[in-house]
């Protein structure tokens, strides 16, 4: 993509990039809902997106240092593309040493894998707490070896979840990347000149991986819903503060508040939708459900775009608030209630 030289080309590369993007995000989400302990699922989530976003701060640093100029004969925006297609280079290394999941490998009738990859677990456990682990208790599980159809999202038990699902990604698109996509955009808008609204985006970044980190401290000490549900109102009252902020300081104070509750609501929910389907249906219920946040991602930005131009940032915030508005009721009336619980019991 960073090499490319019409418009057509940059999408069609990056498109493909996209891809892979997407399918790596899905199956991170039903990963690590598969290894965390129950009674850490929100800490291991918050903790995977602190790690996720301290990217953010990085290219956006990247962007203002780079993308004014010029460096050997390239434009500073491709020089910013190729930091990250070389960043994922180390990923292929990493992988290799993950461990498959034991429920994946169960559900695949692989007990002995499975079983192979927890002693090794335990063990590590022992060695460093110098404890032996209490002896494991009998519990019910998924049926062994139960293939998974993608039509079983809208059995009687899952239905109610897919539609829930489908409605909260479709609304928290608009409101979490309506804001960080946009955000240099709405300060030009305000009048400030390219280089000044990139340092400023680049302060509010700072935000992203500090609001996870500040996340590990209560990922599990309330109810997932909530955490999905109240930061989303916190979204949509900072962000309409954030549009009316008429100083450099407001906006910069604003925009890291929203971009705090974006992100604590971002780390709730990567955990409860791949807390609320079974292990044989997982990764294809929550990447089914997640495609319509990227679907409302094209769509919301045209109508983003319509309303700066008409309404001003004003007018954009104004429809973002009344998303995650739609974001609280979605999650508050119908989401059921996962934190702290077996992911098999949850499945139910």
């Amino acid at each position: 993509m960073a090499f490319q030289q019409t418009a057509m080309n940059i999408d069609i590369w990056r498109f493909i990039a996209s891809i892979g993007i997407g399918v790596e995000m899905v199956n991170i989400d039903a990963y690590v809902s598969e290894l965390a302990p129950q009674a850490r699922r929100g800490v291991y989530f918050a903790m995977n997106q602190f790690i996720t976003f301290s990217a953010v701060p990085v290219v956006a640093f990247l962007g203002w240092m780079l993308v004014p100029y010029q460096i050997a004969g390239l434009d500073g925006w491709r020089w910013v593309a190729i930091t990250g297609a070389v960043g994922a280079i180390p990923i292929w290394f990493i992988r290799l040493r993950l461990p498959e999941s034991p429920r994946w490998l169960e559900q695949k009738g692989r007990h002995q894998a499975a079983d192979a990859i927890l002693r090794r677990i335990e063990a590590q456990v022992e060695h460093d707490t110098g404890q032996p682990l209490p002896a494991p208790r009998a519990l019910a599980g998924e049926a062994a070896r139960v293939r998974g159809r993608w039509i079983e999202i809208w059995d009687t038990t899952y239905r109610k979840r897919t539609v829930m699902l489908i409605l909260f990604n479709v609304l928290q698109t608009v409101g979490y990347y309506g804001f960080a996509s946009w955000a240099p955009t709405y300060l030009i808008a305000k009048g400030y000149d390219i280089p000044k609204s990139l340092l400023y985006t680049f302060v509010i970044a700072i935000a992203y991986p500090v609001s996870s980190l500040i996340g590990t401290t209560f990922g599990d000490r309330f109810e997932r819903k909530w955490l999905i549900v109240v930061p989303a109102l916190g979204v949509a009252l900072f962000g309409l503060l954030f549009a009316n902020a008429g100083s450099a300081g407001a906006i910069i104070l604003f925009g890291i508040l929203v971009t705090f509750f974006n992100n604590i609501m971002s780390y709730a929910y990567h955990a409860y939708q791949s807390e609320l389907y079974p292990t044989r249906i997982r990764a294809q219920a929550v990447g089914f459900v997640y495609s319509f946040s990227r679907i409302s991602a094209v769509f919301s930005g045209f109508i983003i775009a319509d309303l700066l131009k008409t309404s001003g940032d004003v007018g954009v915030f104004t429809f973002i608030a009344a998303a995650m508005a739609g974001v609280a009721v979605v999650i508050g009336v119908m989401g059921p209630k996962s934190t702290q619980r077996r992911l098999e019991d949850i499945a139910r």
